[in-house]
């Protein structure tokens, strides 16, 4: 799908409710570390999205032609695996709604990538909106609800989180373009469950921790995070790339933190006139980056 193209209603569709889907992760990240360790987490999450695709995954892996088998398992690294554990791993020292701001990053690094690595085009315009965006994801990030500044060095992660989701972006867009969503997905989650596996039996305590009744919550959470927000939820994003652009398909990340902050505001955390300020520049980047030129009358 070229620029001048505009995208139809359903794309959009897709869009917004993969934004809903997502901003609803941090808040069960959140839920799920109120018992478990954030590398559980992450665990528990990779292994119930893997498990749940497993069927599907095992009949197409016949589909991935030799040389896409790399590139597969690189998806896997940079699009579940690592942000998974940095994820979890950040939430123990920043709020919900903050790490879905932050992970706006996102869309900035594929265009980087995109632009550097893949040698990929992109318009004056694109590059606007995207730093609109930014400047608004700047502002969630760096002023509290009071408007002061504030610092956290847990933020890394999320940075080191939103560069592997752009490198798996392009990845995708690049060399996996004749693969299903689902093929992608579904293999992909398959070749890290392993690792997920061996950690759950090995170190991993959530079996022991489980004797505790108040601990299912955040076990029902986390496994839903997977199945719904890992699984299904990665099917749409790959649809998506393969659609659109990856720098449309990664503005889903300008729309996260306004579900996040939301769920956020429901469950105790605190936002200001500075982060709805935000929020706003948020919107306003994402309609510049994706807006279509109107042709000329001639």
């Amino acid at each position: 799908m070229t620029d001048s193209v505009p995208y139809p209603w359903s794309t959009w569709a897709k869009l917004f409710t993969l934004a809903l889907i997502w901003g609803s992760s941090f808040w069960l990240i959140k839920m799920g570390l109120l018992t478990f360790t954030p590398v559980e987490v992450a665990a528990v999450r990779l292994a119930a999205a893997a498990a749940f695709l497993a069927p599907f995954a095992i009949v197409r892996m016949h589909r991935l032609k030799r040389h896409q088998w790399f590139v597969v398992a690189s998806v896997g690294l940079t699009g579940s695996l690592l942000p998974a554990f940095l994820f979890a791993l950040a939430q123990t020292r920043i709020d919900s709604g903050v790490t879905g701001a932050l992970n706006a990053l996102t869309p900035l690094f594929t265009l980087i990538i995109g632009a550097i690595i893949f040698r990929q085009w992109v318009t004056g315009r694109t590059v606007f909106g995207l730093l609109i965006g930014l400047g608004g994801t700047l502002m969630l990030v760096l002023l509290n609800a009071s408007g002061q500044l504030t610092i956290n060095s847990y933020a890394l992660f999320i940075v080191a989180a939103t560069f592997c989701y752009g490198m798996n972006l392009n990845l995708i867009k690049t060399y996996l373009p004749d693969q299903t969503p689902l093929t992608i997905t579904g293999v992909s989650l398959l070749m890290v469950l392993p690792i997920a596996v061996l950690y759950l039996i090995g170190p991993g305590e959530v079996a022991s921790k489980l004797t505790d009744t108040t601990a299912w919550g955040s076990f029902t959470a986390v496994v839903v995070l997977g199945v719904v927000g890992t699984a299904l939820a990665l099917i749409l994003f790959n649809h998506l790339v393969q659609i659109a652009t990856t720098v449309f398909a990664s503005s889903v990340t300008y729309l996260i933190p306004i579900v996040a902050m939301t769920l956020g505001v429901l469950s105790g955390e605190t936002i200001g006139a500075y982060q709805f300020a935000g929020m706003g520049f948020i919107l306003l980047g994402v309609w510049l980056a994706n807006r279509k030129p109107i042709p000329a009358r001639g």
